[in-house]
């Protein structure tokens, strides 16, 4: 699948490990509403799951400008807190691909991309047990990530 958008919003996480399924939940609320809200034209939505630091931001596509991540973060909020970072506020790593034999972070290597993280401040993760489905603060949380989302792609 080409990524043919100037604005990738992608969804990060698993969703088998409790609310490590933020970001493609989060996504799945987006594109459920996309006809009481639209995005602009310009916009692409990604359910990635764990596969975008392989798939996708390996892959960059000189259309790209800007690039939303919806993910997990421990940024010693409350659980539930909504919070956007930088790249430079994410732990070198956290987007590559962990069977990749490459160093690079590919986040790092898209010097004309804007990228900015919608983190939500996770309850539990339940890794490595599977526990399908988030906590009630997190799912709480999903509007708000919404909301800061259409504020970052103009709408």
């Amino acid at each position: 699948m080409a990524y043919d958008a100037e604005v990738l919003v992608v969804g990060c996480g698993n969703v088998l490990f409790k609310d490590d399924g933020f970001g493609p939940a989060t996504i799945n609320k987006i594109e459920e509403q996309v006809d009481k809200r639209p995005l602009p034209s310009n916009v692409m939505t990604i359910d990635a799951g764990t596969s975008a630091p392989h798939y996708i931001f390996s892959l960059p596509n000189p259309m790209w400008k800007k690039i939303i991540i919806l993910d997990i973060a421990d940024f010693g909020g409350k659980p539930g807190d909504i919070k956007q970072l930088s790249i430079d506020d994410v732990p070198e790593g956290k987007y590559q691909d962990p069977h990749s034999v490459s160093v690079a972070d590919p986040l790092q290597s898209l010097d004309d991309v804007e990228i900015t993280i919608i983190a939500c401040q996770p309850e539990r993760v339940s890794s490595p047990y599977v526990e399908y489905g988030l906590s009630e603060v997190v799912e709480e949380a999903i509007p708000k990530a919404i909301d800061v989302v259409y504020d970052e792609v103009n709408i």
